[in-house]
């Protein structure tokens, strides 16, 4: 099954937030102590409030979030969130802390995520909520072979880059469940976009450690989750996508030799295939080039 609305995906796992911009609730099994995975983008905030309380969960209790990366769609409202969730501490890789202490870096995630206010005619909501990303403080970090007890749930915290330097995923053994956020790949309706943005080799091989795990619940930060059959065979489809990805980045750089016109034209295909994709073509673009670059130093040797 692909659940793409907001509510339950298995008895301890609740999505929130939007269809394009997902997290998720992990719920405490004392109902005194919960987890939010994932940091999404900042539009997102007023809504994941409201489900909160619709759900009946103090908001006191929620105690830790886990940014599973630090793109500007997948940390953008922690500032809001940390703000209205008094208790909440917030955790990330130790690269993704580095990365959230350098000051180019999050005067991106703020532009990109106040385009984001912009694109969905938020301003209004934006000043009564205090839509702002001033910053993130990262309260601790977890690394790949971490196994942290939050609310009674045991996760297996694993390395997960390729999508990006800081990119970690958590696995719930007790629900067969992988929050793996783009490192596992982005599903868009009868596609996944394999996102090895920053390396793409590695991407691939993430993918390959993921298949390694019995997960029959696949949780996405963007376009939902998946669970039973669907669950179990995302990543052979991300795999399989990653492949095609490959071969289509190296065939048109091989024609081109020029990582330009290569991106241009990557970038025309996947905005005609995927029409109605919540990131705009400039960073659409701006994705392909990073992998483009890659894939050129692996083709010419440098």
């Amino acid at each position: 099954m692909w659940i793409k609305q907001p509510g339950p995906v298995t008895d301890r796992i609740v999505l929130l937030g939007r269809e394009e911009s997902c997290i998720y609730l992990l719920k405490g099994l004392n109902d005194a102590e919960h987890a939010i995975i994932g940091g999404g983008m900042i539009h997102i905030v007023p809504e994941v409030l409201s489900q909160i309380r619709e759900l009946g969960i103090d908001a006191d209790t929620i105690t830790r979030l886990l940014v599973l990366h630090t793109h500007f769609d997948h940390c953008g409202a922690v500032p809001a969130l940390a703000r209205r969730l008094k208790n909440l501490k917030v955790y990330t890789s130790p690269r993704g802390r580095e990365l959230l202490s350098t000051p180019d870096v999050t005067a991106q995630i703020k532009a990109l995520n106040e385009g984001m206010i912009a694109i969905n005619k938020m301003e209004q909501e934006a000043r009564e909520f205090g839509l702002v990303f001033d910053g993130i403080r990262v309260d601790g970090t977890v690394s790949g072979g971490d196994r942290v007890d939050w609310g009674g749930n045991e996760l297996e915290i694993i390395d997960a880059p390729g999508h990006s330097s800081c990119s970690i995923a958590a696995y719930l053994p007790a629900e067969k469940a992988l929050f793996a956020s783009d490192a596992g790949g982005i599903p868009y309706g009868d596609t996944v976009f394999a996102a090895g943005n920053s390396n793409f080799t590695q991407f691939e091989e993430t993918l390959q450690k993921f298949a390694t795990y019995d997960v029959t619940v696949h949780l996405s930060e963007h376009y939902g989750a998946f669970t039973g059959a669907d669950g179990k065979g995302f990543i052979g489809r991300a795999i399989a996508a990653a492949k095609d990805t490959r071969k289509l980045l190296e065939e048109s750089y091989r024609k081109t030799r020029d990582i330009g016109k290569s991106t241009v034209q990557i970038t025309d295909s996947m905005m005609n295939e995927a029409e109605g994709y919540f990131l705009p073509r400039p960073v659409v673009e701006m994705v392909v080039g990073q992998m483009l670059r890659h894939i050129a130093k692996t083709i010419d040797g440098k």
